[in-house]
């Protein structure tokens, strides 16, 4: 995630990755390709590009919408068409409804859905994404961040994000590189951003002063404690949500401590009353609970 204020030079940087802008020195290397050493057209080709106002051709249909790269890319149609079904039902569009509908007569989170389809067409082993969420609402939003995040699991390709909301930074990151002013100032996990942010900058960028805030920014795997000997029965929580959630069912549920779990069910930790307010604490040091 490329995570930083307005005009800091997000967008700026993402589109020098792609050469819509050449950069005046340096170099840019992705996979060790220095990516001025094929044609600019080629080098589009070869990477998705997702921005907020989702770009789809208004006189097109979807289905041709989500094939302009493989038509560029000179696939026969039948491979095509399946491509096209198979991502529109990857992205949560049924292809029998949505592959003959036009842009607009779908809604704001739908063309955001067209739109990461058409991106992934051609399966790029890379991914830009300029806020393609920003503009929509706050269940939409999340509903497609979700979207996302099962989409990377499933096909792991490298996705670079740029967004200025650090509760999407910290949801979808591997990694965050805050920017400020044109400059990284800081480059780690979303743990280390929240926990251990570089400078005062970052620390009121990330809200790290705020308890409250630290709740909904720090994922339950950076508190978690060694399982105990009796676990039946117990609630539980997704080591990957964040502390916000595992107070509120460790609250309504009244045990005294919740089983922190894998995407499989898989436990692997547990979690107090008291190990969340070390780790909340920014006193605290969550190194101890990060394996």
């Amino acid at each position: 995630m490329l995570l930083g204020p307005s005009g800091c030079g997000k967008t700026t940087l993402l589109k020098m990755i792609n050469r819509i802008y050449e950069p005046t020195s340096g170099t840019i290397e992705i996979d060790g390709l220095d990516i001025t050493s094929i044609d600019a057209p080629e080098l589009r080709r070869q990477i998705g590009y997702v921005i907020q106002q989702t770009g789809l051709f208004p006189h097109m249909k979807v289905g041709a919408n989500v094939a302009v790269v493989p038509k560029l890319l000179h696939w026969d149609n039948a491979r095509t068409d399946e491509r096209v079904r198979e991502l529109l039902d990857l992205v949560g569009l049924p292809p029998d409804d949505y592959v003959n509908r036009y842009p607009t007569q779908l809604s704001g989170g739908e063309q955001q859905r067209v739109g990461l389809a058409r991106a992934l067409a051609a399966s790029p082993p890379t991914m830009l994404m300029d806020e393609p969420f920003g503009a929509l609402d706050a269940i939409t939003r999340t509903r497609l961040q979700d979207e996302l995040r099962r989409i990377h699991r499933r096909i792991s390709q490298t996705v670079l994000f740029v967004t200025h909301d650090i509760e999407e930074a910290v949801s979808l990151a591997d990694r965050i590189v805050v920017m400020r002013e044109g400059s990284i100032v800081q480059v780690g996990t979303p743990l280390q951003i929240v926990s251990e942010p570089a400078n005062d900058f970052v620390s009121d960028l990330v809200g790290a002063q705020d308890v409250l805030r630290r709740f909904s920014l720090m994922p339950a795997r950076a508190a978690m404690e060694p399982l105990p000997e009796h676990v039946n029965g117990m609630p539980a929580v997704d080591a990957d949500s964040f502390l916000r959630e595992a107070l509120g069912v460790l609250v309504e549920s009244g045990a005294p401590y919740l089983l922190v779990t894998e995407q499989d069910g898989t436990a692997v930790g547990s979690l107090s009353m008291n190990a969340i307010q070390r780790a909340a604490s920014p006193s605290g040091n969550q190194a101890d609970h990060v394996s």
